[in-house]
Parts: structure tokens; C-alpha cells; sequence
């Protein structure tokens, strides 16, 4: 299977806002459940552990007009919990079992209530993350939010998560995050075989269905790109930061590569990558998970980093790694971690001489003109005068 065969299978998947993968795996067997998340990070481990399907809701995107969601969230917010409710309200999400709502800010926080609310029949659960590091107060409490999730999952889909299954489950997330890294560092080098549309395309289909068929996705295409003989461009390499939660309309990210941009990193879809290494299979698996996810995880606006001189280390890391030659920070309007944040990574790239520009969007941004001629001339920029 080539490439184009797989993306255009992506595609389809990203393009249907009723879900319809994930319903028909629920419907394929009895007793199947789904489970819904927000961005940015949950365990997917403890949902697949129990039998049931993970389904990243990513918000409404550029094709759904939103009427209802309007009425439950003012104006001067993001786009994303307005889309989400949008989703709930026309049906389109009644297949859901249980919607977890991880800490992101204030308004997804403030989602979680509003969800119970509306739909007292799903299982709604907020679900925090430490914000301390130290393992004795940080790692001791995320090990009790594992267990009280751990728990509350096993209550809705009424399947036991035994250590048998959950190492199971472990076992083909680890694999899942090898592979991503792995096409995260092939666009690295060879970013014009594997264009960042196709890969953000691919991460999505990700959050729709079963690991293991996203496992053997990862592997055909990361195969087949690498056979393709495409032509290599002068262009410029770039990361993108801001849009973790938030995602950007698909146009946008083509824009930005069409305006001479090789994107050689992201913060897309985090979840599939969230952690950076293996979680070990052996010994209490729900302290692996913590003590994983306190150790070796991303760095991004949502996740504090508390010393004041590490901040933006982990992209200036990225940027080193990936041999990036400038940053496009990209938030979304009214994002207050990454718009808060943006001034900071700004200075830590501004001081280490690389180059960068900012701009914002929201996920039915229409009009991408201007962003490509911004981009285009931040890529001429570098090119000229770097």
C-alpha cells in the first residue's frame, strides 16, 4: 500500500465528524465500549487495558458550523469547547460511553461540569495531572489519580483491568510511540517524503482507531514514504509551538508548507507522543506510568516547569535535534497556556540567535492567505539572511 492509499483512508477518517470507525468497532462485538478524551494527555494504556476504544475528541474543525455550543461559552474563549459541545448536542457523540476532560486550563476544566450536566448518562470524569515532580508528592499523588481512574473505568465499561491485561496494553503503546518517533525523526531528515499534512492526518486517524491497526498504519506508510522519490525543495526548516490543544485547521498546516516551510517538528496531536520513553512492564505498572510521565515527557504550556531556567529548553532541545533553522509559534486565539508561554519560549530563541514569528487561528480559521504570505516571507527571510 502506498501512501497515498493511506492517507486517503486518514482523510476519510478525519473528514467524518459522526465517527463513524469507532462506531462500527463498538458495534462489532457486544459489551464494546468507547471512551472519549480531550486533548492533551490521558493513558490510553487503562482505557485499551479495559476493552475499550480511545477516541481523542479534537473539537469540531472547519466543516461544522456551530449553532448550540454559542450558547454555553462566551465569546473571548478558544473555539474548542464550543465545537465539543457542538458534537454532544447533535447526536453525534451519543455513542460515547464516558468523556474524560484532562487539565489543560480553566475552560476545559470548566467543560467537565458542563458535560455532566448536559449528559447525565455518560460517565464524566476530570482527570489532573501533577504539576510537582518530585516522586515522593507529585509522583505518590498521580499514582492515586491512576488508581481512581484505573477504578472508575473498570466502572463504566464493567471490565476488570487486570496487570495482565494493562502490560498487554503498555506493550502496544510502547510500540505505538516507538513508531511515531521514529516518523517524527525520518521528516526530520527527509521532511519532502513525509510531508507534516500526511503526518498530522496519520496521528489523528490514530485517536480513532485501535492501536494495533494504527501500529501497522505507521509501519506501511513510514515503509512506502521512505521507497518514494520526491523531489527535495530549498526550503526552509521550521518548528511549530502553541498548538497542543487547539487544532489547526488542515489547511493551515498545508499553507505553511506550501509557503516554502519544511516542518521538522510539532506539538500536534500530543498525545500519541506525550511520553518519550518506554513505560517499563515489570513491577507496578500504575507507578511505570507515573514515574514515566514525570521522568520522560514532553514539555509543553500546559505542563509546569519549575525552574525558571529551564524553561523552553525542551524546545530549544527540539530545534538542535531536528536542525531547525527558525520557529512559527501558533496558538490558538484566546489559548491562555500558550499565549502566556509564547513570550517566554520568544526570548529563550530571540537570545539563542534563532529566528521567529507568531500568529494565531482558531480550528475553523478560513482565510489562509495572509498566513502563507507570512510564512513565505519568514522562510524567504531565513534563506536571505540567516
Amino acid at each position: 500500500m502506498g501512501t497515498q492509499e493511506i492517507v486517503a483512508k486518514c482523510q476519510a477518517i478525519f473528514d467524518d465528524l459522526n465517527f463513524t470507525v469507532a462506531r462500527e468497532w463498538k458495534a462489532a462485538k457486544p459489551g464494546r465500549k468507547v471512551i472519549g478524551f480531550m486533548p492533551v494527555y490521558v493513558p490510553m494504556e487503562l482505557i485499551h487495558a479495559a476493552n475499550a476504544l480511545p477516541l481523542g475528541i479534537m473539537g469540531g474543525g472547519d466543516s461544522m458550523e456551530v449553532i448550540h455550543g454559542d450558547a454555553y461559552y462566551q465569546s473571548y474563549i478558544c473555539r474548542i469547547p464550543r465545537s465539543t459541545i457542538e458534537l454532544g448536542v447533535t447526536g453525534r457523540l451519543d455513542f460515547v460511553d464516558m468523556m474524560l476532560f484532562p487539565f489543560v486550563c480553566d475552560v476545559i476544566r470548566n467543560l467537565s461540569g458542563i458535560w455532566k450536566m448536559m449528559f447525565p448518562n455518560v460517565v464524566s470524569r476530570f482527570f489532573d495531572t501533577p504539576q510537582n515532580f518530585d516522586e515522593k508528592i507529585g509522583g505518590t499523588y498521580y499514582e492515586h489519580e491512576l488508581l481512581e481512574l484505573k477504578e472508575a473505568i473498570e466502572q463504566a465499561t464493567g471490565n476488570k483491568i487486570t496487570d495482565e491485561a494493562l502490560r498487554n496494553s503498555i506493550k502496544l503503546y510502547n510500540e505505538n510511540r516507538k513508531l511515531i518517533w521514529s516518523l517524527y525523526d525520518s521528516r526530520a531528515k527527509e521532511p519532502w517524503k513525509f510531508p507534516t499534512w500526511e503526518i498530522y492526518l496519520l496521528m489523528r486517524a490514530g485517536l480513532q482507531i485501535p492501536v494495533d491497526e494504527h501500529n501497522q498504519m505507521l509501519k506501511d506508510y513510514i515503509a512506502a514514504a521512505h521507497a518514494e522519490d520526491k523531489p527535495k525543495r530549498d526550503n526552509s526548516r521550521i518548528v511549530l509551538n502553541g498548538s497542543f490543544c487547539e487544532q489547526p485547521p488542515l489547511n493551515l498546516i498545508k499553507s505553511i508548507e506550501m509557503a516554502g516551510c519544511y516542518v521538522v517538528d510539532d506539538d500536534y496531536v500530543l498525545v500519541n507522543r506525550f511520553l518519550t520513553e518506554d513505560v517499563p512492564l515489570e513491577g507496578d505498572l500504575l507507578k511505570n506510568l507515573s514515574t514515566t510521565y514525570l521522568k520522560h515527557s514532553v514539555e509543553t504550556s500546559c505542563k509546569y516547569v519549575p525552574k525558571e531556567e529551564d524553561k523552553g529548553k525542551y524546545l530549544l532541545n527540539r530545534i538542535s535535534q531536528c536542525q531547525a533553522e527558525g520557529v512559527i509559534f501558533a496558538a490558538p486565539s484566546f489559548c491562555d497556556p500558550a499565549l502566556l508561554d509564547r513570550p517566554m519560549l520568544s526570548h529563550r530563541v530571540s537570545e539563542n540567535n534563532i529566528p521567529s514569528i507568531s500568529f494565531k487561528y482558531a480550528e475553523n480559521s478560513g482565510q489562509m492567505q495572509p498566513i502563507r504570505e507570512q510564512a513565505g516571507t519568514f522562510a524567504d527571510s531565513i534563506k536571505l539572511w540567516s
